[in-house]
């Protein structure tokens, strides 16, 4: 509890420095852009804060992860809906790895049978 609190802690730190002592103007639209990804559109803004779940834990953001479940909560989502979002990046995780798996496995070809042909 103790990481989380801390987490929150610094982004309202930072938040409140980037604002109020250097105005930033980039941080601002920043912000904006936050806002206008995650309004009710299409998709209701609990859904697409799933997604940012799922997103956050592939890019092992902690801070994202906290601020993201915390926003979900308060959309109405349920422990099972953020467990699922979590899972799901389980799988969005590993799957890279697979893919270049199979490039490894295409190299590995090339090479052995190079090397098989220049045995013979």
């Amino acid at each position: 509890m103790k990481k989380i609190e801390q987490l929150v802690k610094q982004r309202k730190w930072a938040n409140g420095k980037l604002l109020m002592k250097y105005n930033s103007k980039v941080f601002k639209a920043v912000q904006q852009l936050e806002q206008a990804a995650f309004c009710n559109g299409a998709l209701p803004k609990k859904t697409k804060e799933l997604i940012a779940v799922g997103i956050s834990v592939v890019n092992n953001c902690e801070s994202c992860m906290q601020w993201h479940i915390g926003e979900a909560v308060k959309d109405g989502a349920t422990e099972k809906e953020v467990l699922e979002a979590v899972e799901v990046a389980f799988e969005m995780g590993i799957s890279p790895a697979v893919v270049n798996g199979r490039f490894a496995l295409e190299v590995m070809e090339e090479l052995f049978k190079k090397q098989a042909e220049s045995d013979k």
